[in-house]
């Protein structure tokens, strides 16, 4: 540190903190602050992250660092190919003291866990004071979420998304706004209309790649050509303006029937009536409480229903607050926890595509194409598998943190290991989200051209769905035959007689005989 402690405060700002208000540099003069960003080889190995994730974010970094510059900001920008690229966080934050002799380091919380543990080794590694200031980009701060789950036995979601309502008066009426829009607190019922061939949902915005992202495409093609996706597609905004046009685009064409259609797949419609915000949110580039007062004024001036706009501000002042908190208040044991001790290695078909359940064929195909599917594709498909296969939590982590180009571990972690997977034994989900082929097939038009029949139950050509449901049910009887969300399931399985009960286990346990396992070096190098 300079004797004369005159040395500027040095701003690391990380990948997802792409945002111009946010807490390290708010109220900040620009002749005293040096702003610090950095492509880092560990992150974008960690993993092998889709080739769409890492030109995604590495573009919307180099954006965002010259819309800095051009606003007066000193920025030390560090590119992925630089000689003396260090690698890591700590790496080039050390570069960077040397370089600058900084009095001070202030930098906001990281996102994920195992950045925010490298990040409270700083005050031991450098000779400065070192600031870590909360995220508040949150509606609740992890110091709220922890108050309010402290003493409650389960920590449920929608208990949680109303006290969010609450706390932001965001869709509340009344004299003190006590009372829900609409005089419910949820719409999902409504939300899960079945699709229909006139639905004809409009494309989603592509935003044409300019020089700077061009440069990203093509040097993931040169560094990461080994890693899984497609580049052929992108499309992705990635400054704040790009995405207020995607943002105005769905607020103008597809809110309306968002709700109503958010729960149904369609062969080749990747998109639907989603938002495909997710993205922008998560970067940094769009704020989760404007998006929600937009989406409640589209309900304000008759442009869209209460369960399309209440569904939308649901899915992100509650689930994706909930998730950020459920996160750190488990973490790091929710990175291993294996309640249902499932063992079986991941599909190679998941890589792939490769495999005659039209369904998941699709999800993947969209996944591999756009880095995208949309949430009952993730849950209800691609996760409704593997969960009844049994397969094992840490290399479906791995999956869904490689593959979608939102997917950071602070969302994808509780998503996958709590909900998808019942891993974490019940503490996020009150039932595992297990389902035969019948839902499928009431929620997507996919099995009417499947190789499999879906009305079929434990034929060679029966959905394997259906076997692999009563499959998982019976395995976990012990766990879930006292749930009382589920645990009915059992009388109808004991009302079969032992001979059909027996065809199902045997159907099951034949076609899981056939998956092939991904082969090594698809998520994680060797």
């Amino acid at each position: 540190m300079s004797d004369d402690n005159t040395g500027p405060i040095l701003v690391p700002i990380l990948g997802d903190q792409l945002t111009r208000n946010l807490a390290s540099i708010r109220g900040r003069t620009k002749d005293d602050t040096v702003i610090l960003m950095m492509e880092v080889w560990d992150e974008a190995t960690y993993v092998k992250h889709h080739k769409q994730k890492i030109a995604l974010i590495f573009s919307a970094m180099r954006h965002f660092a010259a819309e800095l510059e051009d606003a007066g900001w000193q920025v030390d920008y560090v590119k992925l190919t630089d000689e003396d690229n260090a690698g890591s966080f700590t790496g080039e934050v050390a570069r960077a003291v040397e370089r600058h002799d900084p009095r001070a380091i202030h930098v906001v919380e990281a996102g994920e866990w195992r950045v925010q543990q490298a990040i409270e080794e700083w005050p031991d590694k450098f000779d400065c004071e070192v600031e870590i200031l909360p995220d508040d980009r949150y509606m609740c701060s992890l110091a709220d979420f922890n108050e309010w789950a402290e003493d409650r036995k389960t920590l449920r979601m929608e208990t949680f998304y109303r006290e969010m309502r609450k706390r932001t008066g965001i869709l509340m009426t009344g004299k003190d706004g006590e009372k829900p829009v609409g005089g419910e607190w949820n719409y999902d019922e409504q939300n899960r209309a079945s699709p229909k061939d006139e639905m004809d949902p409009p494309q989603r915005p592509l935003f044409e790649p300019d020089d700077i992202t061009q440069e990203c495409i093509d040097l993931v093609e040169d560094k990461f050509g080994d890693h899984f996706g497609s580049l052929e597609n992108f499309g992705w905004p990635v400054t704040r303006d790009e995405a207020e046009k995607a943002a105005d685009a769905f607020f103008a064409e597809r809110i309306e029937k968002f709700g109503k259609y958010q729960d149904a797949m369609v062969h080749g419609e990747d998109d639907m009536f989603h938002s495909m915000l997710s993205t922008s949110i998560n970067l940094g580039l769009l704020d989760p409480r404007e998006l929600c007062e937009r989406a409640q004024k589209s309900y304000e001036d008759d442009k869209a229903p209460i369960n399309s706009v209440e569904g939308f501000i649901r899915q992100i002042l509650g689930w994706r607050e909930y998730i950020r908190g459920f996160y750190w208040r488990f973490m790091p044991d929710l990175e291993s926890n294996n309640a249902l001790n499932a063992q079986r290695g991941l599909p190679d078909f998941y890589w792939t595509g490769d495999t005659d359940m039209r369904c998941i064929a699709d999800s993947i195909r969209s996944t591999r194409e756009n880095a995208h599917a949309h949430h009952i594709q993730r849950l209800m498909v691609l996760g409704n598998f593997c969960l009844l296969a049994g397969i094992n939590p840490r290399e479906v982590q791995d999956w869904y943190l490689v593959v979608y180009a939102d997917a950071y571990q602070w969302v994808e972690l509780p998503n996958v290991a709590a909900m998808i997977l019942y891993a974490d034994g019940g503490k996020l989900a009150s039932k595992p989200y297990s389902a035969s082929g019948n839902y499928i097939n009431k929620m997507s038009n996919y099995c009417g051209d499947c190789k499999y029949s879906v009305s079929k139950k434990v034929e060679e050509d029966a959905c394997p769905f259906n076997s692999l449901y009563w499959y998982f049910m019976d395995r976990h009887r012990d766990r879930f035959e006292s749930n009382g969300r589920i645990g009915r399931v059992y009388s109808t399985w004991d009302r079969m007689d032992k001979d059909k009960r027996q065809a199902y286990l045997d159907r099951a346990e034949s076609f899981l005989d056939t998956l092939e396992p991904a082969k090594k070096g698809y998520a994680r190098a060797e």
